[in-house]
C-alpha cells in the first residue's frame, strides 16, 4: 500500500502538493540549519494565509532568498530587498520581507552563541520530540509554554514574525513535536524514530 492510501491526518486533505507534505515532511525531526531556516522563513511569511499557498511558492522563496542561506540573505541590501516587493512567485509583503532579512542576521548571531541554530531551538524540547496522542484537529493548539518561551526568546533576539502560534507551527514542521493524529499512519512512524 503506498503512502497516500494510508490514512492521514484530516488537514492533508486530497490535494496532491498538501499530502506529499504531510507524507514527507510535517513532523520529521530537522536537524540541517539551512532547513531550519527555511521553515522558519515560511512559517513567517504564512502568517494569515494558508499552508498551500505557501507550499506553491515555497521553490520561488528558494531562488529569491539565496536557497535559504542565511549568511547570503543576511548581506541583502535595500536595492535587493526593493527587488523581492516585485516578485510574483513569493508574499510581497515588506514586513515579511524586511524579517527574513534581519531573522537571517539574527539567526547567525544565534549560531555564534549555540555553535548550531539546531541546537538552540531543539533545546526547548531536550533534544527529542515531544511525543503527543491527538485525536484530531480539534485537540491542536495553537500554542504552548514550549512556543511561548522559544518565541519570547526570539523576539528578545531581534527575531520578527515569530509569536508563539507561528513557532508552534514551526516546531510541528521540523519535527520537534509529533502532532499527527494517532490514527496517522505517520504518527507511529515518527513515533517509533522513523524519518520516512
Amino acid at each position: 500500500m503506498n503512502a497516500s492510501n494510508r490514512r492521514a491526518c484530516k488537514w492533508a486533505g486530497d490535494e496532491p502538493l498538501m499530502r506529499r507534505y504531510h507524507d514527507e515532511e510535517w513532523g520529521v525531526p530537522v536537524h540541517d540549519d539551512r532547513r531550519l531556516f527555511e521553515f522558519l522563513t515560511l512559517e513567517g511569511a504564512q502568517a494569515g494565509l494558508s499552508w498551500s499557498t505557501i507550499l506553491r511558492k515555497r521553490e520561488s522563496y528558494r531562488e529569491a532568498f539565496a536557497g535559504f542561506d542565511p549568511a547570503r540573505i543576511a548581506r541583502f541590501d535595500a536595492r535587493r530587498r526593493a527587488s523581492l516587493l516585485k516578485n510574483p512567485g513569493i508574499v510581497r509583503n515588506r514586513l515579511k520581507i524586511e524579517s527574513t532579512v534581519s531573522n537571517a542576521r539574527a539567526f547567525l548571531e544565534v549560531r555564534k552563541e549555540f555553535g548550531t541554530f539546531e541546537t538552540y531551538v531543539w533545546r526547548v524540547v531536550n533534544g527529542k520530540p515531544i511525543q503527543n496522542r491527538r485525536r484530531g484537529l480539534h485537540e491542536l493548539p495553537a500554542r504552548t509554554q514550549e512556543s511561548d518561551a522559544l518565541s519570547k526568546d526570539l523576539k528578545r533576539r531581534g527575531f520578527r514574525f515569530v509569536g508563539p502560534t507561528i513557532i508552534y507551527a514551526f516546531m510541528q514542521a521540523v519535527g520537534m513535536v509529533n502532532d499527527h493524529e494517532v490514527s496517522c499512519y505517520r504518527h507511529r512512524e515518527l513515533a517509533a524514530g522513523g524519518k520516512r
